[in-house]
């Protein structure tokens, strides 16, 4: 940055990127002149046209190699610029890049931070406004909740009892989609704040973890999880905590779909350079057709499971969304209904 800043300071290439380019250049191109005029002048009156061709030769590729140096050192606006906006795509850090250039790179900057920090105030804004709505709404829900209540304590007819009763089931749905939609938002905004790192996995205390968490999940439907570990452990760049959540929530899916005293097989292992995690049941299934459908947002493929379990719609989105933002694939497949499923997470071995 700081030729490109030296250069900035030249009155006539201060508001021109391309004039700080060609002035570079053209100083390259006439330094070889130079220089020979110089040799020619006031070196020996005896020197060979052999030995005036072998300076032009050293001087041209002397001066080539410095103009190239020179023309990659004025790029490095460019590289901070983009390095600034990767950055902040892949762990929200919030750059500080310099706003008081006026030429075509420095306007770049200066757009990329403004932008930045225009989309930082709006995602603030909107998380309060959505927050506040989302408290307000629990407020009115709970409003019907308790009249409801209210009416079913009084002992009312048959025909207010059902009102009731279809208010009060009513209200606790709607207060169960405002809770997911939160749950949805603050899971949303941990996967943009966490940093991704390269860090090595030991699969053996990930998957101890992932079974205390879903042991009594298993044992109520007398399902037995059946685990292959093949891997030790690998370079991965998810965090140890979200790798868990994921696999929490794929087996927990699995369960659900599952029925009583069957079988969910997970398989840990490498293949063509690829480190997969597979889930396997014998449930419920789904047509492959729709398998794009399981991953979208409230999907409308969330159905009950085998012992009527509420789906929220947000387990399979929530993870697709961490998997894809630390560079791996989460995939879905099935032979077609009651036939089962098999989740895989997918990361590339570098």
């Amino acid at each position: 940055m700081q030729l490109y800043k030296k250069l900035s300071h030249i009155g006539f290439l201060k508001n021109s990127y391309a004039f700080k380019f060609l002035f570079v250049a053209f100083i390259g191109i006439h330094i070889p002149l130079i220089g020979l005029l110089f040799f020619v002048l006031y070196g020996s009156k005896t020197i060979s046209a052999d030995t005036i061709l072998i300076f032009a030769l050293i001087m041209t590729l002397a001066a080539t190699g410095t103009t190239l140096l020179f023309l990659k050192l004025l790029i490095k606006p460019i590289e901070v610029a983009s390095k600034a906006l990767n950055e902040y795509r892949n762990k929200r850090t919030i750059p500080s890049l310099p706003t008081n250039f006026s030429d075509e790179a420095g306007l770049l900057m200066s757009n990329i931070q403004d932008s930045i920090a225009e989309n930082e105030k709006f995602i603030t804004e909107k998380q309060d406004l959505v927050y506040l709505l989302s408290h307000d709404l629990r407020n009115f829900v709970g409003n019907s909740k308790s009249v409801a209540l209210l009416i079913l304590e009084e002992e009312p007819s048959e025909t207010i009892t059902e009102l009731a009763e279809l208010i009060l089931q009513s209200a606790e749905q709607q207060y169960n989609y405002i809770e997911n939609f939160i749950k949805l938002l603050k899971e949303q905004d941990q996967i943009i704040e966490k940093k991704s790192e390269n860090d090595i996995v030991q699969f053996s205390s990930v998957f101890s973890v992932v079974s205390k968490q879903l042991n009594q999940l298993l044992s109520h439907k007398n399902i037995k999880l059946n685990l292959s570990i093949e891997v030790e452990e690998a370079l991965l760049k998810i965090d140890k905590i979200l790798l868990i959540r994921v696999l929490v929530n794929l087996i927990d899916n699995a369960i659900k779909f599952s029925f009583q005293n069957s079988e969910i097989k997970v398989r840990v292992y490498v293949q063509g350079g690829k480190l997969f995690f597979k889930i396997t049941d014998n449930g419920l299934g789904f047509d492959q057709k729709q398998s794009h459908e399981l991953f979208r947002k409230f999907t409308k493929m969330s159905k009950l499971g085998t012992s009527n379990e509420p789906s929220t719609g947000i387990g399979l989105y929530l993870c697709k969304k961490i998997i894809e933002r630390h560079e791996g694939q989460i995939l879905a497949e099935s032979d077609g209904i009651n036939k089962g499923a098999t989740f895989s997470v997918v990361f590339i071995q570098k």
